[in-house]
């Protein structure tokens, strides 16, 4: 593992002057048909990318080919605004893939919306990328040094590039696409999960630490007939992307595996190893999963190694009951995703989950408070208050994540004003204090407020009558515990220890 450095890529994110919001880098998503109607892959598309749009939403593309000609549509804003019906029916093909975009290298301009495509004399290559490359500087310099110029920031077009350089192994004249993939991935260990389109083939990447998700599904035959052939193969950031399409789900793409999914079917064609680990000659490193997945990012009825996202969150929740249980009369939670944690602590100890804040889901995200009096009471545009489920009561309010202390402070000091007797914050996960050059934009040292100030130092900034966090080995014991394998899987949680799985090299 390596040691912390400071971070200098990305841009810290707010949604007003005070309110840091966690975010993930993207959404992936790809389809091939095998039998299907030409305007079903575009559909397809759009409904798997409205699944991921938790995942991204500053942009969003799909780039489709009827095996010979790509056809891109993409823009700023969210799926159902960018793609109208009349878009849908031009992009009709056998093939496509799709994106939804937070930005973390690269800033949010239509420059750097996803897919990129690049000609190259084998003709045109789509790419759709989540993640971030740590040794992207690198990189970047050598492609340059070579006269390609670059159009964007993005991380995405540096990859398509170097997908057009011919490596050393390829033979003859004709491309050798998985040969060109381990050779991007031998120069590059993470951060990414690719969908790449050449032709009407569409292949699954995932780097060899397997930092980011990605997993594979299988569309059902396009006629009445069960036991007929599949209708075609698609791949997605998250296996929640899978329902809305009606695609079930097969497996996920293992670390550092190159996946071809075409007409016919489903390869493997290739594997590429991790590096040695740091302390041994013979030894790999660990898998880096982003335990965050589970804390956060992703959907509660996706699936991860084997597990539901939801199930572990309401693990955690209960792990965390154990390690800091509390007297109390109600447990709440800060909608939506502690949600299920909240739900754990209540069933271990005995106690009601009551909802003491309901979501607004119709702010904007550009709607900035004016003055500093508006902005400490911000919370008010997001949630509503049910008043007479905790007016005299105690209440623990569960929350997932603490990045800057600004909301979760607003609220306790909402609900002590409106009428809580006492405010217990329970915290399912860790505290944050090393920012993520990975793919999240967790930002710098300083920002982060568990390096500042403690859990007793927190609480009393913020009215909490008590502050605890999981522990370290609570979250990663939790999470572990439900894995089938779990000797064959690791986790990165370098925002949490400062260990990361690759030196980053900005």
């Amino acid at each position: 593992m390596a040691c912390c450095p400071s971070k200098q890529r990305g841009r810290v994110a707010y949604e007003d002057d005070d309110e840091f919001v966690l975010k993930d880098a993207c959404g992936v998503i790809g389809v091939v048909s095998a039998n299907l109607l030409n305007e079903e892959v575009p559909s397809l598309l759009g409904l798997g990318m409205v699944a991921l749009q938790h995942r991204g939403q500053e942009s969003a593309g799909m780039v489709t080919t009827d095996g010979k000609t790509m056809t891109p549509h993409k823009g700023m804003g969210l799926v159902s605004t960018i793609f109208s019906e009349a878009e849908v029916k031009r992009l009709s093909g056998v093939a496509g893939i799709g994106h939804t975009r937070y930005s973390t290298s690269g800033v949010s301009e239509m420059l750097n919306c996803q897919p990129f495509i690049v000609d190259s004399v084998h003709g045109r290559i789509a790419l759709a990328h989540n993640g971030e490359l740590v040794n992207a500087r690198k990189l970047r310099q050598y492609v340059m040094s070579r006269g390609v110029g670059l159009t964007s920031q993005s991380d995405s077009e540096l990859i398509l590039q170097l997908l057009t350089i011919k490596p050393p192994e390829e033979v003859g004249e004709n491309p050798d696409w998985p040969a060109r993939i381990r050779h991007f991935m031998a120069q590059s260990h993470t951060s990414y999960s690719l969908v790449i389109m050449v032709g009407a083939d569409v292949y699954a990447v995932r780097d060899p630490f397997g930092n980011r998700p990605l997993c594979l599904g299988q569309l059902p035959p396009a006629g009445d007939d069960d036991s007929a052939s599949p209708g075609g193969w698609v791949v997605a950031s998250e296996s929640c992307a899978f329902l809305s399409m009606t695609a079930s789900y097969l497996r996920e793409v293992l670390p550092g595996e190159i996946v071809c999914l075409r007409r016919s079917g489903i390869t493997t064609e290739g594997m590429v190893d991790r590096p040695l680990a740091a302390d041994s000659d013979d030894r790999r490193a660990n898998p880096a999963f982003c335990i965050f997945e589970y804390v956060y990012f992703s959907r509660a009825d996706t699936v991860h190694e084997g597990q539901q996202v939801y199930s572990v969150r309401f693990r955690c929740g209960r792990r965390l009951a154990i390690e800091a249980p509390v007297k109390a009369d109600i447990v709440s939670t800060v909608p939506e995703s502690a949600t299920p944690a909240a739900m754990g602590f209540a069933d271990q100890l005995g106690l009601n989950y009551v909802e003491v804040l309901t979501k607004n889901r119709y702010v904007g995200r550009t709607f900035i408070l004016p003055s500093m009096r508006l902005r400490r009471t911000g919370v008010a545009k997001k949630f509503g208050l049910l008043e007479e489920n905790f007016r005299g009561k105690r209440v623990v309010l569960v929350d997932d994540s603490i990045v800057r202390g600004t909301t979760i402070g607003n609220i306790v000091r909402l609900l002590k004003s409106k009428g809580a007797k006492e405010v217990h914050v329970r915290v399912a996960s860790p505290p944050l204090k090393y920012p993520c050059f990975m793919g999240i934009n967790i930002p710098t040292h300083d920002e982060l407020i568990a390096n500042s100030k403690d859990a007793v130092q927190l609480a009393a900034q913020l009215g909490a009558d008590s502050l605890v966090y999981l522990s370290i080995d609570g979250l990663k014991t939790t999470v572990q515990s439900g894995i089938r394998s779990p000797a064959s899987v690791g986790h990165c949680m370098a925002c949490l220890t400062g260990d990361y799985p690759v030196a980053p090299d900005f």
